[in-house]
């Protein structure tokens, strides 16, 4: 195993149940203590000292509650009601149109390669790439380290150091840089070129007889779907909302393993060192988000206890998870740049600055060497699968050419540095387009105004239950206020903020219990305040340096993303989008609550609810079908909230009767067994979405779960990728396609004149909207003509997406 840095010394944590009464006293030094669990999920009361077994009991509570929440229609809520803003025809009559949007003709998708040919002699520097080749004599394995750069990997697993002797584990001694000259190769380090003998130059010829490199396999056979032309309609499940660069948050010590490691998986799946110091009973954070008191800190390659779908703080995105991933059928990722100062600022272990701005910068920076990094172990620059775009147009591309299309976004609790301080904002609009500008040079394309607290834009949700007081005190923090919760009366019982502990629940008993404790801590206490009864929302709406954020992000074609935010800061929010006719807007993990959904719908706007469990998805897909409008194309996506520490979805068990069965056909057609990573083998039955790379495995089990409907909600997951495109294109301004909008229908003759001979496919949108068929290389599109209210319109393109024809269909 990879040694680690030295960790410090981390103070014994204490758990504490939190109660209120009256004026509620909670200490902010205590709060620190509890924090790491409040901000993640309802339920966590912190960090108690005592027995293991009550600790167990306390986790297991914690567990309970999460599971609850991830399978919720809104995670923003604390009701547990579910009715229905949305009437029951208007909710039929939504399920019928998707119904019928399912009958429409599929795309035609082609087998791509998964990597390019090896041929017997490299072609050049990077060819190389997980091969085997005789170098000097002697078969050697080239496992990528960056791209050019190598780990020459013996026969014996030994690494090729200078003058070709051989060490037992990876250094920079051992990483080579390979320069191609005239067909011949040189290899060089910090300490020079590699000599073997009298020779310093090598020709590579492939061989057997390698020690291949340990690494998670993929145990997906069949090439991955693509497009017969890069501008048709794509296929693929989307993801909206995962953290794949979580490791460098929370100053980088609370997040365990990483997504890549240049020495590969041996390094990159291993534990936190104040995990593995202690046997695995020192991961406090780990024991409250997981309902255990302890686990087995060993990672690769025996994965006794992670990752697992509670195991919150290990890495759950692992670059060959990713692409297991891929090759199932995912098409589309969202990576939020992640961040909370307050929580980073309490850890007691980092390495990398709490500043929201500073870890978003240091993500972003990670994404695209991860990119490297995936490119070289395919073969050379563009060659690998993951692939950072920056407009629908390069997404749709990348999609067609088999890969997947990775979104950058953000959410954090202090973005552009807008936090206040007694309703003070610490920004101002310079600021705010300052730093917009920055993002999205750096490529960021989706963002949420707010996370956990309140800031200069926006109120916030709060959370629910126990955690309430603890998340408060940390508002309380960084902002010097609490949150300005007031009693409200929804129509539809659910659309509220997360509801606070109030009055009835306060006695003079708790009161002097809660005092007493924190007393014998020796700490302040910080009063909180006094809640009436639920049901409560929270005063703090959307501010106007929030609406000009929102205008700022609309300029860019910047996606907004409203969860999180206070139901107050939404609807306004929505009112702005709506008067602004931006639609540019999605939902991408269930943070926002049942009135929204549907304003989002109508705005063209795209939804992705929360993973969660596979017999929750399926009936949040249920009720979104219910809100679909008839005006746009409909595809529904999923936001895992990976590495994010949010709950993956549970196992339903081997003797269940309608158990996912290995091997299974997946989207594409290809075929998917259980995986394997080192020693350990994953089944979704038994092993629930321990890591990304199940997820194809959790949609077969969508499939399973949904019955009747299993091949319906696969097909609406298919079409997910699509849905967020047209959304996306439609934030450019394309206007939305004319056969669903009749209103937008143009006379046959003004759209043959539009239309001209080598006009690119994104010229001809521009011109006439978005097309009803995407079909191999031709569109269609409706017009209108005297006497006639619905003339179909082909416009045929060349394999290079220009226009070579227009005509009438009908």
């Amino acid at each position: 195993m990879p040694a680690r840095r030295t960790p410090s010394d981390r103070p014994e944590g204490r758990r504490r149940r939190w109660s209120t009464a009256g004026r509620l006293a909670v200490t902010g030094a205590a709060a620190g203590g509890v924090l790491a669990a409040a901000l993640a999920l309802p339920g966590a009361a912190g960090l108690r000292g005592g027995s293991l077994e009550q600790q167990f009991a306390d986790a297991t509570a914690t567990k309970v509650a999460m599971d609850a929440s991830k399978n919720s229609i809104s995670r923003s809520v604390g009701a547990e009601d579910t009715s229905d803003p949305t009437t029951a025809a208007e909710a039929r009559a939504a399920a019928a149109y998707v119904e019928a949007e399912r009958a429409l003709p599929d795309p035609r998708l082609r087998e791509a390669a998964v990597a390019q040919p090896r041929r017997a002699r490299p072609q050049d520097r990077w060819a190389m790439a997980n091969g085997c080749y005789r170098l000097a004599g002697r078969p050697v394995f080239f496992k990528p380290t960056d791209l050019g750069s190598y780990l020459l990997h013996t026969a014996d697993r030994g690494f090729l150091a200078a003058g070709g002797e051989r060490v037992a584990e990876p250094s920079p001694a051992t990483v080579w840089t390979a320069r191609e000259r005239g067909g011949r190769f040189t290899f060089t380090n910090d300490r020079g070129p590699l000599r073997i003998g009298a020779a310093s130059t090598f020709a590579l010829t492939r061989t057997t007889g390698c020690a291949a490199y340990p690494e998670s396999q993929i145990d997906v056979s069949g090439g991955p779907h693509a497009g017969v032309t890069s501008f048709q309609e794509v296929r693929g499940y989307a993801d909206a909302h995962t953290h794949g660069m979580a490791f460098e948050f929370l100053g980088g010590e609370a997040h365990c393993g990483r997504p890549w490691h240049e020495y590969g998986a041996p390094y990159a799946l291993v534990d936190c060192e104040d995990h593995t110091v202690t046997g695995g009973y020192g991961g406090v954070l780990e024991s409250v988000l997981s309902g255990t008191p302890s686990h087995d800190p060993v990672g690769w390659p025996t994965f006794e206890d992670w990752p697992a779908p509670n195991s919150l703080t290990h890495e759950g995105t692992y670059y060959r998870w990713l692409e297991r991933a891929w090759r199932g059928g995912q098409r589309l990722f969202v990576n939020l740049l992640v961040e909370n100062n307050q929580l980073c600022q309490l850890y007691p272990l980092k390495r990398n600055s709490c500043d929201d701005m500073d870890s978003v910068r240091l993500q972003a920076e990670d994404m695209y060497a991860m990119q490297d990094y995936i490119d070289a172990q395919a073969g050379g620059p563009g060659k690998g699968f993951y692939r950072i775009v920056k407009d629908p147009w390069q997404a749709r591309r990348v999609i067609n050419a088999g890969k997947m299309a990775v979104v950058m976004g953000i959410e954090t609790s202090v973005p552009f540095g807008c936090t206040m301080k007694l309703g003070v904002p610490a920004c101002d609009a310079a600021d705010i387009d300052r730093q917009i500008a920055e993002v999205h040079r750096m490529g960021v394309r989706q963002m949420e105004l707010v996370n956990k607290f309140d800031n200069a834009l926006s109120g916030v949700a709060g959370d629910a239950g126990a955690i309430g007081p603890v998340v408060n005190v940390a508002n309380f923090l960084e902002t010097g206020t609490f949150w300005d919760m007031r009693h409200c009366e929804p129509a539809d019982r659910e659309s509220h903020d997360n509801n606070q502990v109030a009055v009835p629940d306060i006695t003079a008993g708790v009161q002097d219990a809660l005092f007493g404790a924190i007393a014998s801590l020796g700490l302040p206490t910080v009063p909180l305040p006094l809640y009436p009864s639920p049901d409560h929302c929270n005063n703090r709406g959307l501010s106007t340096l929030g609406e000009h954020t929102i205008e700022e992000l609309a300029k860019r074609r910047i996606l907004f993303d409203p969860d999180h935010m206070s139901v107050k800061a939404r609807r306004q929010s929505m009112d702005q989008i709506e008067a602004m006719r931006y639609p540019g807007v999605l939902s991408s993990h269930s943070w926002s609550t049942p009135d929204t959904y549907p304003r989002i719908y109508r705005a063209g706007g795209f939804v992705a609810p929360y993973a969660g469990d596979s017999t929750g998805f399926v009936e949040k897909w249920r009720r979104h079908v219910g809100w679909a409008d008839e005006r746009y194309y409909f595809g529904l996506g999923f936001g895992a909230d990976i590495n994010g520490l949010g709950a993956q979805g549970n196992p339903r068990g081997a003797d269940v009767r309608n158990k996912v069965t290995y091997p299974f056909r997946g989207l594409g057609g290809v075929r998917v067994d259980r995986q394997r990573a080192g020693q350990r083998v994953f089944d979704i039955n038994v092993d629930g979405v321990a890591q990304y790379g199940l997820y194809p495995d959790w949609v077969e089990d969508l499939r399973q779960v949904a019955g009747k409907d299993g091949a319906d909600i696969v097909d609406d997951m298919a079409r997910g990728a699509e849905a967020y495109l047209q959304t996306w294109e439609r934030a450019y301004g394309v206007r939305p396609d004319s056969c669903r909008n009749p209103g937008l229908r143009r006379q046959w003759s003004k759209v043959r004149g539009l239309v001209r001979p080598g006009m690119t496919t994104t010229a001809v949108m521009r011109a006439v909207g978005q097309p009803y068929q995407r079909l191999g290389a031709s569109y269609r599109f409706c017009a209108k003509a005297p006497g006639d209210p619905k003339v179909v319109v082909r416009v045929a393109f060349s394999r290079a997406g220009e226009v070579t024809g227009v005509r009438r269909l009908g």
